[in-house]
């Protein structure tokens, strides 16, 4: 993650599966800017990281009768949307990388913040 490019957008998601209504907001937005050809980086922390569980994000229905939360995740991810996650967050809710959903950089926040701190513009859900 260090060695990367600074992205243009960050959205540190911290909001999880206890709030199912506000979590399309975050995917829709990083997805909007990353089609428009910003780079753009997810950052799932707290709460958040277990929506990289295997399954969860299947399970999660912000609208009755609506999509799950996977296919807002993957359309993110189908626009170059990059996910990581926070190895203290998945330790903190009992998880391994082992459990995800994604291959993605697990980091601890010191490691993250560098690059989260380079930025253009950082919003948190």
């Amino acid at each position: 993650m260090s060695e990367q490019q600074a992205p243009d957008l960050v959205i540190i998601l911290i909001a999880g599966p206890e709030n199912p209504k506000r979590l399309p907001s975050a995917f829709f937005l990083s997805s909007t800017a990353a089609a428009n050809e910003q780079s753009v980086l997810m950052y799932f922390t707290g709460p958040a990281t277990e929506l990289l569980a295997k399954g969860k994000a299947e399970t999660i229905f912000p609208m009755p009768g609506g999509k799950s939360l996977a296919g807002f995740m993957k359309l993110a991810e189908d626009n170059g949307v990059q996910f990581v996650g926070c190895l203290q967050s998945l330790e903190l809710n009992g998880m391994s990388k082992e459990d995800l959903a994604w291959d993605i950089p697990l980091v601890t926040p010191s490691a993250a913040m560098p690059i989260l701190g380079a930025a253009g513009r950082i919003l948190t859900w």
